[in-house]
């Protein structure tokens, strides 16, 4: 931490009031303003878009330059030279694995992905029309009656073993979720896969069939999956915290980050993305979508160009856009109606000055999208996997909290109701 100081004045106040600058590895300073609640004071910032809650050594980005590293790693190296499950390890130890550690986190993985069989009766209970998060936020929870004797947060191995089945289980609930809406039977996972090729085939695997998983596919789930892994202090990032923070379990804390990634605000953008590819329908209809997208007066936009916290480029689309066209060239589909019509979307934003200049370029939702759809996998369960990828993350820094000291969440608030008054007798 650096001695750099701020001063605040405020109106009526004598003395200006001293707070302490810190500096982190990279990225802005922070103020700290802790001690204006000593002299009753607030600070207002809704949606917190500048108030760090919490300091982490996790993730950074960068969305002015387009930079996302975990631990340090650029995203685009670590999609290009290591596995999702490394990069689990990586966000959960500090480090990317040797041979050794490798082999045995994998092998901690595996032989976790299965579930109690009376998990089976849980999903029985769901009408098969039930969304595939309403299911998955009420399993996950539920998780926790099931290891009622390993929940000591304050255990670092107790938390270490909730973080390995957390991450190995989701597959497996997540595939089930699909499978209970189509009313096929369940695929148990195999210990001859790997975590991206197990879902893929407990997911579009039947008994009546030997198990068989392209690699492309398998590779192409991995990267969507390591790309999804973490994204710093994001809403369910933060909602996982903030339930963390109250000493709950990590079943029930992981269960929240679903339930907030479910919002379609957060996790639902890729699904809006091929929804918005079936609304305009066929290429011969883009011109008037574009038109509209430029048009100032117009509230209309289009999903999956530019994004919220990458206002040059998103790195991850970067590595998305060439598995795109392994997937779709594996599968023969580079001719199918939808995805032409994304092709030239495509090719309109990374070519037209409007674009250009604004920075609309394809983004990460736009490429993972296009790649479920062709793989098969509904639209309902986009956000699924989502949360499939981003668990690794949400796991990483609510074990980050509780490995330090830490206080329960509770954010302030500017009242404007009424002032006291009494009932009129």
């Amino acid at each position: 931490m650096s001695e750099k100081k701020a001063q605040l004045t405020i109106d009526g106040v004598a003395d200006p009031i001293e707070l302490p600058v810190y500096e982190g590895s990279t990225g802005p300073d922070v103020v700290d303003v802790r001690s204006l609640v000593s002299k009753g004071i607030f600070t207002y910032d809704p949606g917190f878009m500048s108030t760090a809650a919490c300091d982490s050594e996790i993730t950074y980005i960068d969305g002015d330059k387009g930079i996302l590293l975990h631990r340090g790693y650029p995203i685009e190296q670590l999609a290009e030279r290591v596995s999702f499950l490394d990069t689990c390890y990586l966000l959960l130890d500090g480090e990317l694995p040797n041979s050794t550690e490798k082999a045995e986190f994998e092998n901690s993985i595996r032989y976790h992905t299965m579930v109690d069989e009376q998990i089976h009766q849980f999903f029985r209970g769901f009408p098969r029309t039930a969304h595939p998060m309403a299911m998955l936020v009420g399993v996950v929870g539920a998780l926790s009656a099931f290891y009622h004797d390993t929940l000591d947060n304050e255990n670092p191995e107790h938390r270490k073993l909730a973080a390995h089945r957390i991450i190995a289980k989701m597959p497996t609930l997540a595939a089930m979720c699909y499978k209970h809406g189509v009313g096929q039977p369940f695929m148990y996972p195999q210990n001859d896969m790997g975590f991206a090729e197990n879902f893929l085939h407990m997911m579009f695997g039947t008994p009546c069939d030997p198990p068989k998983v392209s690699k492309i596919l398998s590779r192409a789930m991995d990267t969507i999956f390591l790309l999804h892994a973490d994204h710093e202090q994001n809403a369910s990032t933060s909602t996982v915290r903030l339930a963390g923070s109250t000493g709950a379990n990590p079943y029930a804390c992981i269960a929240s980050g679903i339930a907030a990634l479910w919002g379609p605000a957060h996790g639902g953008a890729n699904e809006a993305v091929l929804a918005q590819l079936a609304e305009i329908g066929d290429e011969s209809n883009i011109e008037e979508y574009i038109l509209r997208a430029k048009d100032k007066d117009d509230p209309f936009r289009l999903m999956g160009f530019g994004h919220r916290v990458y206002k040059n480029f998103d790195p991850r689309a970067t590595v998305m856009r060439g598995i795109c066209d392994e997937v779709l060239d594996e599968l023969g589909l580079e001719n199918d109606p939808l995805f032409r019509i994304a092709r030239k979307l495509e090719k309109i934003a990374l070519e037209d000055e409007y674009f250009i200049e604004r920075k609309l370029y394809p983004n990460v939702d736009f490429y993972s999208g296009i790649i479920l759809k062709a793989i098969g996998i509904p639209t309902g369960l986009f956000t699924v996997i989502f949360a499939t990828g981003r668990t690794p993350g949400w796991i990483a820094h609510w074990d980050e909290m509780l490995s330090s000291p830490y206080k329960i969440g509770r954010p302030r608030q500017l009242y404007k109701g009424h002032a006291k008054r009494d009932i009129p007798s």
